[in-house]
């Protein structure tokens, strides 16, 4: 299974860790535009991404603002809701039909106390997501839409082919009428 190669190569786990995880995992698939999470709902799983691609959005006034995008390899929740188990004023929708595997909240608390060297690996994959949520924030603090445009197409440009043109501007805080004219400086 790809997640435990990939929880594998964060921090090596013990057998005894690997035997639980492959006994409480549990497959879900999603169609495209179908819901993981709808806003004011509680998020009670954290997923991986075995495949597909999810997006994270939310209402502003009347429109969506689009804050993440997810595909395999990635772990997926809503943030907050998760780790406070209350209501998520996101929600996450799958862009293409996915294949997850998830645990519940209380699962991955009951897996912090059994065994201990799993909080190692939550750690470092929390360290990592918290770096990206900062190197997001900076570029929408300070970085024109230009330089936003330029760094998804230098670090993510599978996107621009996955992802529809209106949730990648809102994504970067542009309209499709401006990234439309960045894209087409190139």
């Amino acid at each position: 299974m790809e997640l435990l190669r990939f929880l594998n190569s964060v921090h090596p786990l013990s057998e005894a860790l690997l035997d639980h995880l492959r006994t409480i995992l549990k497959p879900r698939e999603l169609s495209r535009k179908e819901y993981l999470l709808k806003a004011g709902h509680i998020c009670r799983h954290i997923c991986f991404i075995e495949q597909g691609l999810l997006r994270c959005f939310y209402m502003k006034e009347d429109h969506e603002v689009c804050s993440w995008f997810m595909k395999e390899g990635d772990v997926i929740i809503s943030v907050e809701s998760f780790y406070t188990q209350k209501p998520s004023y996101e929600s996450i929708q799958a862009l293409e039909d996915c294949i997850l595997y998830y645990i519940e909240y209380n699962e991955l608390q009951q897996i912090y106390r059994r065994f201990p060297e799993f909080n190692f690996t939550g750690r470092v994959l929390t360290e990592n997501y918290y770096a990206l949520s900062e190197q997001r924030l900076y570029s929408m603090r300070m970085q024109r839409s230009q330089e936003r445009y330029d760094y998804l197409m230098e670090h993510h440009s599978e996107l621009v082919l996955r992802v529809p043109a209106k949730y990648l501007a809102s994504y970067l805080g542009i309209t499709e009428v401006t990234m439309s004219k960045i894209k087409s400086r190139f």
